[in-house]
């Protein structure tokens, strides 16, 4: 039986993307080139509630590519996958193709 976390308020939950170690010709890649924070939104909360009660969504939907922090966030674990859960106005930005 599979969970599925769903966020409260303005929170997302990302699946860090691990960047590949070496090319598809085998060469290993340094450390230092293989970093980007980019994860995938996995879930997002329904959002944060303004003082007119209306409900504010946050920036990114399911399935979009995200820029995250180098710190942050708090560590998810759900089975076997490890997640990690940011707020909606700590994530930098989306990543598009």
């Amino acid at each position: 039986m599979a969970r599925r976390l769903i966020p409260t308020l303005n929170r997302v939950l990302v699946e860090k993307i691990i960047p590949p170690s070496k090319t598809t010709a085998g060469i290993l890649l340094p450390e230092a080139s293989t970093k980007l924070n980019s994860g995938k939104v996995i879930s997002v909360g329904p959002g944060l509630r303004s003082s007119e009660g209306n409900t504010i969504p946050p920036a990114v939907k399911e399935g979009d590519t995200v820029l995250l922090p180098e710190y942050g966030g708090t560590q998810v674990k759900l089975g076997e996958k490890e997640y990690v859960l940011y707020r909606d106005e700590d994530i930098l930005g989306t990543l598009h193709e």
